[in-house]
């Protein structure tokens, strides 16, 4: 499972060459999924965004789509399971809005996508449960369990990994929600991830997701 990167500064992504009618559908219906999007919880100070556009072309997107490329797993498929996969062009060309928060304990990125068709990503395959990789010359082990969060949206799943490597352990909390052609796409980083502070962030997250079709 890849982990998003953040950065400093946001906006609205690039979107030259696109269909001009396409692009300011496209442009309205990011906007609203911005206004959705968590605030920044308390403690934590906004590092990215509220960023919005074509889900394939969104800085966040791409820097998380250059980490996987950087990364030698043994198994690749690995890497982008259980998430929203900006390979695929329909995911890619989907509105969306992506915010991220950070603090000295920890981050949180969230991104909601509106998707052409009511599709959610698969669930983890078994075989992805434990593998290992080369992240910038450092053997990182990275060993995922799904989580019981209780039900969220139309379709929800919650997992958390730890990325064991270079004397560290990094924990991810992941959390999926669908909404009709929406999901939302939550992840949690620090040394420990609680499940209970998980599943809440989950259950707000959702609670503006709703507002969608409100």
């Amino acid at each position: 499972m890849t982990l998003m990167a953040g950065c400093a500064a946001g906006g609205s992504a690039g979107t030259t060459g696109s269909n001009p009618a396409r692009v300011a559908a496209a442009t309205a219906e990011a906007g609203r999924l911005r206004a959705l999007l968590l605030p920044a919880p308390q403690g934590m100070k906004v590092v990215h965004g509220p960023e919005t556009g074509f889900f394939g072309r969104l800085e966040a997107t791409r820097k998380g789509l250059a980490a996987v490329r950087a990364a030698s797993a043994e198994r690749p498929e690995c890497a982008k399971a259980a998430q929203l996969d900006a390979t695929e062009p329909a995911v890619a060309g989907a509105p969306a809005a992506v915010v991220a928060f950070a603090s000295d304990k920890g981050s949180i990125t969230e991104a909601i996508v509106s998707m052409p068709t009511q599709g959610f990503p698969a669930p983890l395959p078994e075989g992805c449960t434990s593998y290992t990789a080369a992240v910038n010359g450092t053997k990182v082990t990275y060993r995922t369990r799904e989580l019981s969060m209780p039900r969220r949206g139309d379709q929800s799943r919650a997992y958390l990994t730890t990325a064991t490597g270079g004397g560290q352990d990094v924990q991810v909390g992941t959390v999926l929600v669908r909404r009709g052609k929406a999901v939302l796409s939550l992840l949690v980083v620090g040394e420990k991830v609680k499940r209970d502070g998980l599943y809440e962030l989950g259950r707000l997250a959702d609670e503006r997701l709703a507002k969608l079709h409100g």
